[in-house]
């Protein structure tokens, strides 16, 4: 392909004002931009990437068909939600219109093992129109992509036990609410972790019906075992609230948390296999305290114990250029909804996006 890559970015917050720099700079272009916010409709672009005007305004998502349509655009980068309920509109808008898109939503990583149902609908639409969907972002290479990396020079493997820990402030009040920070520890307890306090069979249920929320590791546990070829037994989530020792300020609640309030929780997965191996995964998102960063460790236990140990990785830079660099993945795979388990190894692009295009 010799044109540059025309890319629609649907959702203009923080995580967009890093992921239109990165699209222009790795030589495709920024042709339109969506939002809710009634804040930024109007705007240049250029505004929230805080450079030069770019001569793109953001339009309203009431409007987000009609634009699509217009443009035509060779794929759509959607920084909104994290869970897929949240998505559906966009993600299956861009699948009747034959647009391709990439998400930073989190279920979207591997939907099949939470909201089959909806997966499997927006999959059909895809098909049907000849345009792939997938979910991607910091998991697509830390908790995914470098954990199957180290297992793959692993002679026999029993338990690969990881944990991430990540600040809430950094996207926004959807996530933070969705991780319960601000709330009471008896309002926790009945509003998140509640939900994990039922029977396979009661889970199974709300999964079949679009109800289950499940924590980010219940998806990356997903995509290891399809990416591995293991064959899943079962799976368990369980959600506890985490705390601090003093009075907290969240700029984005716009409160002060209370010592002894929530300031977020941590969310164990545990996923058993036919082939004997077990799947420990932890995802901690919380306001953070002064002394407090981001860390991502995982452990590959068998012959031989390996464990890699990332200190302060910049999750939100990581996240957008994953995005951006799975691009050409996305466009170059097959119809349908796509996790990226199933696409090509992700790898540095040094060359203008178009050109890796086959």
């Amino acid at each position: 392909m010799k044109n540059k890559i025309r890319v629609v970015q649907y959702g203009t917050g923080n995580m967009a004002k890093f992921t239109m720099r990165y699209v222009f700079e790795k030589g495709a272009e920024i042709v339109g931009a969506i939002d809710i916010n009634p804040d930024v409709i109007g705007k240049d672009i250029g505004q929230i990437m805080e450079c030069e005007d770019k001569g793109v305004k953001i339009s309203r998502v009431e409007d987000a068909k009609e634009i699509l349509s217009n443009l035509k655009p060779d794929i759509c980068i959607i920084t909104t939600m994290s869970l897929l309920n949240d998505v559906e509109e966009a993600l299956k808008l861009c699948a009747s219109l034959g647009i391709n898109a990439i998400t930073t939503c989190e279920e979207a990583f591997f939907p099949l093992n939470s909201n089959p149902n909806l997966t499997e609908e927006i999959d059909k639409l895809a098909k049907e129109n000849n345009c792939t969907i997938t979910g991607s972002g910091y998991q697509d290479i830390y908790w995914g992509q470098l954990i199957s990396a180290v297992a793959s020079s692993s002679h026999k493997i029993t338990k690969i036990k990881g944990s991430s820990s990540y600040n809430v402030e950094d996207y926004g009040i959807a996530l933070a609410n969705a991780h319960g920070s601000g709330l009471s520890l008896e309002e926790f307890e009945s509003n998140i972790a509640a939900v994990d306090k039922i029977s396979s069979e009661e889970r199974q249920k709300l999964i079949n019906n679009r109800e289950y929320s499940p924590s980010y590791m219940w998806n990356v546990n997903g995509w290891l075992v399809n990416k591995l070829g293991l064959t899943m037994k079962s799976q368990t989530q369980k959600c506890v609230p985490t705390t601090y020792k003093e009075d907290i300020n969240s700029i984005t609640l716009n409160k002060t948390i209370k010592k002894g309030e929530a300031t977020g929780m941590s969310a164990i997965v545990t996923t058993e296999t036919e082939e004997g191996i077990t799947i420990e995964s932890e995802c901690i998102g919380k306001v953070y305290g002064p002394e407090e960063f981001d860390k991502n460790e995982w452990t590959v236990i068998g012959e031989p114990n390996t464990t890699i140990t990332v200190n302060r990785p910049a999750t939100v830079e990581l996240t957008c250029a994953t995005i951006v660099n799975r691009i050409p993945d996305v466009i170059n795979a097959t119809p349908g909804f796509i996790p990226t388990c199933e696409m090509d190894e992700l790898f540095y692009r040094t060359k203008p996006l178009n050109e890796y295009l086959k």
